[in-house]
């Protein structure tokens, strides 16, 4: 296969177990505050103290700098969203509502410093447990990674929906952004840990694109920080299970498709750096200071449907602000 070896029944099934399984643990971990600290404050606890010196130490594929660093930042990232949903006051504090933003851009930083690390190993085999292949593939995508950062808008638009469910809603996150995000994304796993992105790329980024699109739409970054740090405390956990199970799917290491994906996730970006700039000079917009999306269809759907927007979103919206909105 040209990204990967031979998927064998056994590891496609697998495949839509951990997409099923990230899927419904978000789900389950959205239900509420008490579900959402037994999720990201009781169960990494136990993890840190017990098993993770254990399973993720000095030689093992989840062992290194960047894996510690990516599970605390994505729980760090639950914790913060779990504080906005359910502390009022911090869902009315402006300067609280670019905490979403800045871990978001904070994670894809983490991930292109590692890229740009990768190329410049001039790696040709294993390090620290993980097959490597360097070259221009690593550039590409760190670029395109930071492109991806610089495009995050609309932070200040973000709002507590005021129903049961109490999710974090980011409407000027539409779907040219993630898409983006997630064949750069992609392209990442599959350049640092490439033996792993058959789930880390493939399964953790669907899990979290779904019900951004069927689920709960506004919702992506809430849904991509459950399912990130789900997959990352996994891993770290049982890192043989891609490793050397009889689930672990081996990446092609091939340089041609390493560079198809990077130069995929380049162009994706380029791509919405032109739409976003066209947009602005059209429109006239400060991405500092309002959403670039509000004129969309995307936009329109979720601030229409999801109750909570502020007024200004809604008249954006072509809303009444005095009309009800669904759920």
């Amino acid at each position: 296969m040209f990204l990967f070896e031979s998927i064998t029944l056994a590891q496609g099934v697998m495949w839509f177990v951990v997409l099923g399984a990230l899927i419904g643990l978000n789900e389950l971990s959205r239900r509420g505050p008490w579900a959402g600290m037994f999720f990201f404050i009781a169960v990494p606890v136990v993890l840190t103290i017990f098993v993770w010196p254990h399973t993720a130490g000095e030689g093992s594929s989840t062992g290194t700098w960047f894996h510690w660093v990516k599970v605390y930042s994505a729980l760090a990232g639950c914790l913060g969203f779990l504080a906005i949903r359910y502390i009022p006051r911090l869902a009315r504090n402006k300067y609280a509502l670019i905490f979403p933003a800045g871990i978001l851009a904070l994670n894809i930083l983490e991930a292109c410093i590692r890229d740009f690390q990768v190329g410049a190993m001039g790696a040709d085999g294993m390090v620290d447990g993980v097959y490597m292949l360097s070259g221009s593939w690593n550039y590409m995508n760190g670029v395109a990674g930071l492109i991806n950062l610089l495009a995050i808008t609309g932070w200040m638009g973000i709002y507590i929906s005021k129903d049961k469910l109490t999710d974090m809603i980011y409407p000027d996150m539409i779907w040219p952004w993630i898409i983006a995000y997630d064949i750069w994304n992609f392209a990442y796993v599959y350049n640092c840990v490439g033996d792993h992105s058959f789930y880390a790329g493939a399964a953790l980024l669907i899990s979290c694109t779904i019900p951004a699109f069927f689920i709960r739409k506004g919702a992506w970054l809430q849904h991509r920080a459950h399912t990130l740090a789900f997959w990352m405390m996994f891993t770290m956990a049982v890192p043989a299970f891609v490793g050397d199970s009889q689930f672990a799917v081996e990446s092609s290491h091939d340089p041609v498709a390493l560079f198809t994906v990077s130069a995929l996730a380049l162009a994706a970006n380029v791509a919405l750096a032109v739409l976003q700039i066209t947009k602005m000079v059209k429109g006239r917009k400060n991405p500092l200071k309002v959403e670039i999306y509000d004129d969309t269809e995307a936009y329109k759907q979720v601030v229409e449907t999801i109750p909570g927007a502020r007024p200004e979103q809604l008249a954006a919206a072509g809303v009444d602000a005095k009309e009800p909105v669904g759920v």
